[in-house]
């Protein structure tokens, strides 16, 4: 059974991936599509580690980064993480997942993207006209997620998206697939992959679209105010295939030492390649390191560092916080603060 479904998802990624990501000469379709805040990097471990964590997937982050994940925790897990983005922007993730024995694994999420109140200017008003507004992108998810057999897994999202900025909104609807196989005798070789934000186009609709329109000008008597709409075009989401491989370099009683890499092949962009590693401390103290975007041109990102500490509280219940640096270039860097518990 595991075998079957493991063809027909490889069959559904050869057969979707010609159908988008085709760059014409150098054009990289950037700026082509609706919510592109599904592609923002979620969890402190996976973005310290370049967000090479496909086949990591270890932690709640992976409703995010592979569904399929979230089948081997043993424990219920929760997190919720913080990042002050460009320019004002706050980017948040809450997720909480929960295994439901032979039954798999379900968990839910929700992402934001906000800014704070701007000031409304126009050109005939450029200091303000004393109104402000302030947008905000919204994505919640549930997931499910189950061990097909013990070595490999398979996981969804479901997700509703929303994007407002002012008096206008759009809506849309994605799913997201992923699997992630066990391989060697250890269980220290894993090999994961995903096919993310598979789904319906976009549109901004609102009241500020509607507009008044004299249709026949010339024509003395004729109705000047006649009630229209302007027509704003649709956008595809951001679909992406993103697969990966993850090994234990040394895996002893009291450290590990894990390395990954992952490549990815988005619609709005050519393809990268993304490296990271970690350093486990009696599952105490973590260092990692990464780097992002390799051969992407034009790539502000680049060079990602991190770290976290873990305990155990009242026995059974663990704390984890976690810290990551995104270095950007031009547009400097980006912190993300992550704070976890299992139980």
């Amino acid at each position: 059974m595991a075998k079957k479904i493991q063809i027909v998802f490889i069959g559904l990624i050869c057969l979707t991936m010609p159908l988008y990501g085709q760059n014409i000469g150098s054009v990289s379709k950037v700026g082509t599509v609706a919510a592109p805040f599904l592609e923002i990097g979620v969890g402190s471990k996976a973005e310290s580690m370049g967000g090479a964590f496909v086949a990591v997937a270890n932690d709640a982050s992976a409703l995010y980064w592979n569904p399929s994940g979230i089948a081997t925790l043993p424990k219920s897990e929760a997190i919720f993480m913080h990042s002050e983005f460009f320019e004002g922007l706050n980017f948040d993730f809450f997720g909480i997942v929960i295994p439901l024995g032979k039954f798999g694994t379900v968990g839910g999420s929700v992402t934001s993207l906000s800014t704070d109140k701007l000031e409304v200017r126009t050109v005939d008003r450029p200091d303000g006209t004393g109104e402000f507004f302030n947008s905000q992108d919204l994505a919640v998810a549930i997931s499910y997620a189950r061990n097909l057999t013990d070595r490999f897994s398979i996981g969804f999202n479901f997700k509703f998206i929303n994007q407002s900025i002012w008096r206008e909104t759009a809506q849309g609807f994605g799913i997201d697939i992923g699997t992630l196989f066990v391989a060697g005798l250890s269980k220290n070789f894993r090999i994961g992959a995903t096919l993310t934000n598979f789904g319906t186009k976009m549109i901004l609709r609102g009241k500020d679209l509607l507009v008044f329109q004299d249709i026949a000008p010339d024509q003395l008597g004729n109705n000047d105010q006649i009630p229209a709409r302007l027509q704003t075009d649709s956008w595809p989401l951001p679909l992406n295939f993103q697969a990966g491989v993850a090994i234990d370099i040394i895996n002893g009683e009291t450290s590990r030492l894990t390395v990954s890499s992952d490549f990815r092949h988005p619609s709005d962009n050519n393809e990268s390649i993304s490296v990271g590693s970690e350093y486990n401390l009696n599952n105490t103290l973590f260092l990692r390191l990464g780097y992002r975007n390799l051969f992407l041109e034009d790539s502000e990102e680049g060079f990602t560092f991190g770290g976290g500490i873990g305990t155990n509280f009242l026995g059974n219940v663990r704390f984890k916080f976690d810290y990551s640096y995104t270095d950007f270039g031009r547009l400097k860097n980006v912190q993300q603060f992550t704070l976890g518990v299992a139980f």
